[in-house]
């Protein structure tokens, strides 16, 4: 009798060996290859700040417009596409989502290379910011859907890591490029960002259940209301929780430091501490994205295994200590490359702690049923910043000078810092 027993279960016990080894083969694919593609998307964003000096003088552009240009009107296209995206993106595949999105920026690059006048620079690079609002709501996406809520601050936080490898691999690449010719900053990724869309293409899937694999542990009863009415499943998950409005008005502040940093450094660098543009300047920028990696990481560890999945206190500490280094940046006048390297570093690994996690948390919180619309808004929030770290820090920087630049940045810091502390209270997530 035991036996006929155990040969029939045989088969199923081996059947769901044969799902969980196939789960974790497609767990490990999704993660890597949507972090690989999501930093194609930074070869085709961050690379005009390299080039925006080159572009300033041969134009005769001011701060202030080549701000608007680059930095706000981008930022505040891109916000809004972020919200909007992920409202679709929590509803479409995930996998022909990105890869248009990267196509498209890929596309608009190339012509913004053959430009020559500030309205196509502008224009260009505000439709190149509705593209890039595809790119990181499929990702939320994605995230939640494969992998479990105790576990997803740490793997997102690997995730992050393509943040800063396109960001470090675009400062050190276009740093040559531009000794060439500021235009190569936009052919050159063009071409590997239309070649990113097509390995996305081929290595992303959608959701577990798209392969005829069951959910991901622990949010199987959200299944039951995924064909809610959009705006009802927002309502109910996104905008009556106060901790995501929180997160978002915090991720407001902690943009604006970390694009005051990003895509000003490099004129700060030349113009007030005297570094060549060509290499020096772009390696220390390099250095803030790439110490910005064990910043993610770490951070996603903390907030699993010290803080219980409460992503809002590793925030906390980490915006305490991107303040002090934003501060020892503005007020130390080193002119030595090392040294400002050194500094820029630890900012970028305390600041890419925050820029990792709000959009974490705010998806826990609104469970995958709404995780890239959560994360979305947090993104609105974030990147309505450029009014502020772009044309803010421009017109501040003409009219008086860099120390008030900087002076608004850690400013910025600290209101985030009170924002976070605001969400100490906030559960790891929403499910039940």
């Amino acid at each position: 009798m035991s036996s006929t027993v155990d040969a029939a279960l045989s088969p199923l016990e081996e059947s769901a060996a044969e799902a969980r080894t196939e789960f974790r083969y497609w767990q490990k694919r999704i993660l890597f290859s949507s972090m690989i593609g999501y930093a194609f998307f930074y070869f085709v964003r961050k690379n005009l700040s390299f080039a925006a000096p080159h572009i300033m003088e041969e134009y005769g552009l001011s701060k202030r417009q080549m701000g608007l240009a680059s930095t706000t009107l981008h930022g505040l296209v891109y916000g809004v596409a972020r919200f909007v995206n992920g409202m679709w993106a929590d509803r479409v595949n995930a996998r022909w989502f990105m890869a248009a999105g990267l196509l498209a920026c890929g596309v608009i690059n190339f012509f913004f290379g053959l430009s020559s006048a500030f309205a196509a620079f502008a224009a260009l690079w505000a439709l190149n910011g509705w593209f890039q609002g595809m790119g990181f709501p499929p990702c939320t996406r994605l995230m939640t859907h494969w992998f479990p809520p105790h576990r997803l601050a740490t793997t997102m936080s690997v995730w992050n890591v393509g943040h800063s490898l396109g960001g470090a691999g675009v400062a050190v690449l276009c740093g040559y490029l531009v000794a060439i010719d500021w235009r190569y900053c936009f052919f050159v990724p063009a071409i590997i960002a239309m070649a990113g869309s097509l390995f996305l293409a081929i290595a992303l899937r959608d959701t577990p259940e798209s392969l005829g694999l069951p959910p991901v542990e622990g949010t199987e009863h959200t299944e039951v209301a995924e064909s809610e009415p959009m705006w009802r499943t927002l309502r109910q998950l996104v905008f009556t929780n106060r901790y995501i409005w929180l997160l978002s008005l915090a991720n407001f502040f902690v943009y604006v430091v970390r694009y005051g940093v990003v895509d000003w450094a490099p004129t700060f660098l030349k113009q007030a501490r005297g570094l060549e543009l060509a290499k020096s300047a772009g390696w220390t920028v390099g250095a803030f994205e790439a110490a910005g990696i064990l910043g993610m990481v770490t951070s996603g560890w903390i907030t699993d295994r010290v803080f219980g999945g409460r992503g809002t206190r590793t925030c906390l500490v980490y915006m305490l200590g991107c303040s002090a280094a934003l501060c020892v940046f503005w007020l130390y006048p080193s002119t030595s490359v090392y040294e400002n390297a050194a500094v820029l570093a630890v900012a970028g690994f305390f600041i890419y702690g925050p820029q990792c996690l709000i959009g974490i948390s705010a998806a826990n919180l609104a469970t995958k049923r709404a995780a890239a619309a959560s994360a979305g808004l947090t993104g609105l929030f974030g990147y309505a910043s450029t009014l502020v770290s772009g044309v803010g820090v421009g017109w501040l920087a003409d009219h008086s000078g860099w120390d008030a630049a900087f002076l608004l940045l850690f400013v910025a810091g600290m209101i985030g810092t009170a924002l976070f502390a605001l969400c100490w209270p906030a559960q790891a997530h929403g499910y039940k």
